[in-house]
């Protein structure tokens, strides 16, 4: 292929957009759903920008139709959604809301109806707050209960949805929601941040058994996991050391079980001082290491380290959120250092060769396993002009550059078999509020009026040809 020709991506790839219950749909106390950790959370002053909340979002869940029928326009292969915990099973205990279950039937005959796969991911972050309450991820408990509600939707749902996603990135869950405390539900307890990790483990491993119990032989199961692209500052070995030790805590605690069947044992020593890892039970990690259809992989941006410097730091926290209480638990001294190109909205480097470097690692670690990039996106200061139009060329050149990416590591080997633009919409982004658009459709948050930007319509053209043009 020459530098000028388009590159062709194999013709089955998937090309799809996803969201997440919490960031869009709103109507939070309707048909029975009851507040999640991110309700709460969001009504807790100073933690989310400008005091944003959940409770109406995008209200998906009102306009879910419209919202079909634009991603039917914009010729969408697949839809990633995650299903509310605490609308399907409020208390995260005993029986469903059968209203919260026909809200995702209704979704997925919708999108089959428009010849859009339904792709689900059962839990994105909005864990019911009966369960905090009782603890939370750093309980045993938690896991099991999750196994139960893994269980109920996948019996519900098994007949419409194909492929089924059981997390989405626990690093998040666990090290910003109970290490720095920047997410939900904003604990910043050391031994915690391990506790729920491996809860999250545990959690996926009990998943996975509960829906291939329910769920049809075809149905494809995975995990999304946001594996860091660690890159030491220096060749030296201190900083070399050092990013392997974030390297540890951003992916191996989950890829280690999860695909391995076992816990790295630099991880352990490298936490003695938090916790003695007296939670891990005999056959924990088997149960973990179940067999698995594919993996999800979402990409933003490299992270560059350093061992102690005391020089030019970005944080401590990797750009997710300030905090004082570090995450990275038994690796608190290790500094983040902003890496040289442009940024992002949120302050994240654009890095494609990022991309490229995640998926050769995993084509390498699990050469015979499907890997599908679940998110990846980037959020710009996006207007609607006075003709209302939005033009992005910041994010189609972002895309641009990423899909590139993704057909190069596809070029080396890499079976790769769709790929998931973050987002559908602009929404609630998390502890940033409405303050941050990483939508390829703008949203007006006082009308609920969506708006195709430029990157919406180019996105399209690559999803019906199948081919990236040399320049963006």
């Amino acid at each position: 292929m020459t530098e000028n020709q388009p590159r062709v991506f194999p013709p089955d790839f998937l090309w799809g957009s996803a969201t997440a219950s919490y960031q869009v749909e709103g109507a939070a106390a309707e048909d029975g759903r009851t507040p999640s950790i991110w309700d709460t959370f969001a009504r807790t002053p100073g933690k989310v920008h400008a005091g944003d909340t959940g409770d109406v979002a995008c209200d998906h869940y009102h306009r879910w139709q419209d919202d079909i029928r634009l991603m039917a326009e914009l010729g969408l292969g697949a839809y990633r959604f995650s299903v509310s915990w605490s609308r399907v099973q409020p208390t995260g205990r005993g029986p469903a809301v059968q209203r919260g279950l026909d809200f995702y039937r209704s979704l997925a005959d919708g999108l089959l109806e428009r010849g859009i796969t339904p792709a689900i991911t059962l839990y994105h972050w909005d864990l019911p707050q009966e369960l905090e309450d009782a603890g939370g991820w750093p309980e045993r408990e938690t896991a099991e209960r999750y196994a139960e509600y893994a269980a109920i939707v996948g019996d519900a749902l098994g007949d419409r949805v194909s492929m089924w996603t059981t997390l989405n990135e626990p690093f998040c869950t666990a090290f910003l929601g109970y290490g720095s405390g920047v997410h939900a539900p904003g604990r910043t307890e050391p031994e915690s941040v391990l506790k729920a990790s491996h809860h999250l483990n545990v959690a996926h491993g009990l998943g996975v058994q509960a829906l291939r119990s329910v769920l049809p032989r075809n149905a494809e199961i995975g995990i999304t996991l946001n594996p860091g692209v660690i890159r030491p500052r220096t060749e030296s070995p201190e900083d070399v050391d050092a990013a392997r030790r974030i390297d540890t805590l951003q992916t191996r605690i989950y890829t280690g079980p999860v695909l391995h069947g076992g816990y790295p044992d630099d991880l352990r020593r490298d936490t003695a001082r938090a916790s003695d890892w007296s939670f891990l039970r005999d056959g924990d990690e088997a149960l973990i290491h179940q067999p698995i259809d594919f993996l999800g992989l979402n990409y933003y941006n490299p992270t560059v380290v350093s061992a102690p410097t005391g020089g030019d730091v970005v944080s401590r926290n990797d750009g997710h959120g300030s905090s004082t209480h570090s995450p990275w638990v038994g690796s608190e001294d290790v500094e983040f250092h902003l890496a040289p190109g442009q940024l992002t909205d949120m302050g994240w480097v654009i890095d494609p060769t990022g991309m490229v470097e995640l998926l050769t690692r995993f084509r390498t670690e699990v050469p015979n396993l499907p890997l599908y990039i679940t998110e990846n996106g980037a959020a710009f200061e996006d207007k609607v002009d006075a003709a209302g139009a939005v033009h992005d060329p910041d994010r189609i050149a972002y895309l641009h550059g990423h899909l590139a990416a993704v057909h190069q590591a596809i070029e080396q080997g890499a079976d790769v078999r769709g790929y998931f633009v973050w987002s559908l919409l602009d929404n609630f982004e998390w502890a940033y509020g409405y303050s941050k658009r990483f939508g390829v459709v703008h949203v007006d948050f006082d009308t609920l009026q969506r708006t195709p930007k430029a990157s919406a319509r180019w996105y399209a053209g690559i999803a019906a040809s199948g081919r990236l043009p040399a320049t963006s």
